[in-house]
This record gives C-alpha cells, structure tokens and sequence, in this order.
C-alpha cells in the first residue's frame, strides 16, 4: 500500500506572537511599558520578544538573566497560552473570511489547503498575498506566507521568507527534499504539534550529538535503521525531513456567534439607559448558549466611549449567568469605572469568557435546598445595593493578621486571593491564629516588675521581662510570655520601612494575648480567645 503524496498547503506564520497578542489584548501588560523592549519569557527561558528587544540582543531560548544582561531595560512579561489563543481568535476568522478551512498549529501559526484559495484568486502566491493584505488592515504587518508540499515545509518556508524581501515563499512541487536539506535537525522540535514535546524534543538533541546536523543528513539514513534507533517516531520525522509530508490540514470547526454587540447612536451618558438597550442583546445571548446546552460562568464585558476609551472586565457568578445578571454587570461596570469612561458610551460588547454544560446547572427535582435559597437571597440583594452591597470573607495574604482579611464581593472568584495567600510571606504570624483580630491596633502599655516601660533594641534583645499589661483601661499581670519575633517590610524604601516584634503573653485569668512593640508603641493584634 502506498503512502498518499503530500498536498499543497500554504501556512501564515506570525512571528513573536506572544508580544503581538500582549500589545493587541492588553491584558498582562505591566504599566509604563509602552515604547519599552518587551520578552515573553516561560519556564526562565525567553520564548518571543520584540524588535527592540531584538535589535539589543535578545534571542528566543535565551535565559532571562542573560536576557536583561543584554537590554537592561527590558520589560519582562510571563508567557500566557491564553491570552495568545484568545488574541489569536480573531485572525483565525478574519483568514476564514477569504479562505475557509483553517487549521490553527498553534498560536501565531495556522495552515490552509492550496489548491482552492488557489483556484479562486489564479494562483498560490496570488492567494497568499490577498490573506496578507487582509492581515495587514487589521496592523499585522510582519506575517510571512510559506507555500509548500506538506504543512510542516510549507511551514519551514513561511519562516525562511523572514530573510527574503518578498513576504511570500513558494517552494515548488516535488522540491521539499531539496529545500528542507540544508536546515538544522532543530526545527524538527516543534514538528509535531499536539503531541508531547518532551518527545519530539529529545530527537533533534541527539542526532546533533550523534554528528547528524542537518534534515538532509536524517533524510539520508535507511528507514531501517531509524525505526531501529528511534521507533516509529523518528520514523515520522525522518519522512518529514525527507520532505515527505503526509499529514493533511485539518480544518477546524468555526465556533458559533456567541457574542453579542449593541452600539449607541448618540452616546448614551446615563448607566440606566445602556443597561435598559442591553436587556434584548442579553436575552439573545442567553438563548443562543441555550440552543447549544451551554451556559456561561464568566462573562467579558467591554465598553467603548465616545472619545476612544475603552473598558475591559471579566466578570464571575457563582453559579451561571442569566440575561438580568449580565444587565446587572454592565450597570455596575459602568458605575465602577470612573476612570475608562469619560464620555458616552457607543458600544457594548458581551461574549463568554468560560461556559460550561448547562446539565451541570439545572436545577435539583427537589430544589437546590438551603444553598440555593441563600444563593437566590444573595444575589437579590446584590442586584439591588450593587457589585460591592453583598460581600464574603475571605483570608487574603500579608504579615499582619488585619491586612489578610479581605471582603470579596458575592460572586467573584476566590482563587486570586488563595494565590496571594500561598506565597512566602516571611516574618507572618504561624498557626494557630488568634480568633479575635482588631482591625484598629489596641494600644497597651506593657511594663515590667519595676514599673519600666518595656522595648526592645535593634538587636532583638528585651530591656526587661514583661510583667504587666494594660488595655482598654485594665491592668493585667503577664504571667507567661515568648517572643520577640521580628517582622521587617519593606526595608529598601525609607519612606515605607517598617520593623516591629510580635510577643505572646498570658495573663493571670489565663486570656491569651498577641502583643506587638513599634518603636516605643506597643498595641494589642488580636486575642486568642
């Protein structure tokens, strides 16, 4: 049985596209970093960076110090698959528009059959050049086109097109040996996307370790002896290196229109009146995720001024959206973002951020019990106080136990905050903690058998051992303390610096007390009832 011959694919590579979805999306982008070198940087490793980055020295696959070493003002940005997906969406459907039957590789790479953008604009390197300019109207300039036998040269050749004046690179039919020959095994690292690449890379490490440079030098070894050698996966880089390619584009499925949009023709100034023009947009929005048994979890709304602003949130439920919580959502954006929007609203736009199966949500043949009618009560009366009228307590991060309770609001993810929470904070109070926490420090006065005032020196060292408390206008005798344990803050900044020791002390009556001595301040932090 014979191999089927490779087809004529055409691949749209869109180089350094983790920075491009950053400057398009947004989202992730340190402030001030504008007009600044920029290097998406994952694992420690330097995975895209920007042309002026680049033209400092940085290099994909270099390591992040040796990054910075060579542009110290570069902005260091951490890679997000997410963010490129979803940046990368939109370019996918525009392609599509000119050329149906797109197969996303990954972000910034997708690939297209030949033959029938082809026959449509009278010519491969014809159709490659419409998709560009399309490209171009959206301001991705820099995409290279590759046309080849096989997806995985035709990629090859979109990348070599990065050293050619014309954006477009067309190898012709039957040629893919001779052109895929001279290239570095390295290239066959990201040759098979999908699958584990701890895989596909360990391959082109040991054939240069084995004197194997190049793909023509794989290609030249018998079949044979690389299944012998590798197994049926070097078999199917050493078909690719041989410039035979079988696997076809598979194009993807579209995903439905689950967006909604409504412009505002004049400007809307008045919240009511958006939220009033969105309640249709939002009964539609909820019946076309309906007709395909979904609902949605997160919601993205953005909202566009008059005078170009524009407002981006993700907003969370803690169950699923219906059309009155999305119109409750824009109404709060609206009134939260003071500082997006200064002029009239033109345009809302709401898509979901997550769905989920709407099995997963029906309601109980019996009712949701006593949850669910806390949950239906909640949400009530956070439709009518607004976003921040119901909120939950949550422990939060930080060295001070009154920093680390924090209200969320009813709805809102917990998980940022469980985030915060696992990270090193080095001087914070260890288990158990006090069950009453002032969120006003208490002062006291804590003294000694002499009557001297207690404190202690930049070494750490007591003057005295405590004998006596005074709180709230009560005089306890300490008759158990430990301590002192430092916490220092920020001590790198003389403006914000702050050094202080925590002490435990019990009293006669046996009430436990965490005690903490500011300079020549003492105060009560919370009592361990």
């Amino acid at each position: 049985m014979t191999a089927r011959a490779p087809e004529r694919s055409m691949v749209l590579w869109f180089p350094d596209w983790p920075v491009t979805a950053l400057l398009r999306d947004g989202e992730g982008m340190p402030p001030g970093a504008e007009g600044r070198p920029i290097a998406v940087v994952e694992h420690n490793a330097v995975v895209a960076c920007s042309a002026d980055a680049r033209a400092d020295g940085v290099r994909r696959g270099q390591r992040r110090r040796d990054a910075q070493s060579r542009c110290p003002g570069l902005v260091i940005v951490p890679a997000d698959a997410i963010r490129d997906h979803r940046a990368f969406s939109p370019v996918v459907a525009a392609v599509e528009e000119h050329a149906p039957g797109v197969q996303v590789l990954r972000a910034g790479l997708c690939a297209l059959r030949a033959k029938g953008p082809a026959r449509y604009y009278g010519g491969e390197g014809e159709a490659a050049r419409v998709l560009l300019a399309a490209l171009a109207e959206l301001g991705l300039a820099d995409v290279r086109a590759g046309i080849a036998d096989g997806p995985f040269t035709a990629e090859q050749a979109a990348r070599a097109a990065t050293t050619r004046a014309e954006p477009v690179f067309s190898v012709p039919a039957g040629g893919a040996a001779g052109f895929l020959a001279p290239l570095s095994v390295s290239v066959l690292a990201d040759a098979t996307p999908g699958e584990p690449a701890r895989a596909a890379d360990d391959l082109p490490g040991l054939l240069a370790r084995l004197g194997v440079q190049t793909l023509g030098g794989f290609a030249a070894m018998t079949p044979d002896r690389v299944r012998e050698r590798f197994g049926e996966r070097g078999i199917r880089l050493h078909a690719l290196s041989a410039g035979w390619d079988s696997r076809p584009v598979e194009p993807r499925i579209p995903p439905p229109e689950l967006h909604r949009e409504v412009a505002f023709e004049p400007p809307l100034e008045i919240a009511d009146q958006v939220a009033f023009g969105m309640r249709v947009a939002a009964e539609e929005f909820t019946t076309r995720l309906g007709a395909i048994d979904l609902v949605c979890t997160e919601l993205r709304v953005e909202l566009f001024g008059d005078r170009g602003e524009h407002s981006h949130r993700v907003w969370l439920h803690p169950r699923s959206f219906d059309a009155a919580a999305i119109v409750d959502r824009v109404r709060w954006q609206l009134a939260e973002d003071q500082e997006g929007l200064r002029s009239g609203v033109t345009r809302v736009r709401i898509e979901p951020a997550a769905v989920d199966a709407a099995s997963h949500h029906a309601p109980a043949l019996f009712g949701g019990g006593p949850e669910e009618r806390v949950h239906h009560a909640l949400s009530r009366v956070q439709a009518m106080l607004g976003h921040r009228g119901v909120l939950t307590p949550e422990i939060g991060g930080g060295r001070w136990l009154a920093e680390r309770q924090v209200l969320v609001p009813w709805g809102d993810r917990v998980g940022a905050h469980a985030t915060v929470r696992a990270r090193p904070w080095p001087g914070s109070l260890p288990e158990p903690h006090p069950a009453t926490v002032f969120l006003e420090p208490v002062p006291a006065d804590v003294r000694a058998l002499g009557g001297e005032v207690i404190d202690v020196d930049e070494r750490g060292s007591v003057s005295a051992v405590p004998a006596f408390l005074a709180e709230s206008g009560r005089n306890r005798e300490i008759t158990a303390w430990a301590g002192p344990w430092p916490v220092v803050e920020r001590g790198w900044d003389a403006a914000r610096a702050r050094r202080a020791h925590r002490f435990q002390v019990v009293d006669a009556e046996g009430a436990a007390w965490l005690l903490v001595c500011e300079g020549d301040a003492w105060w009560v932090e919370g009592a361990y009832d």
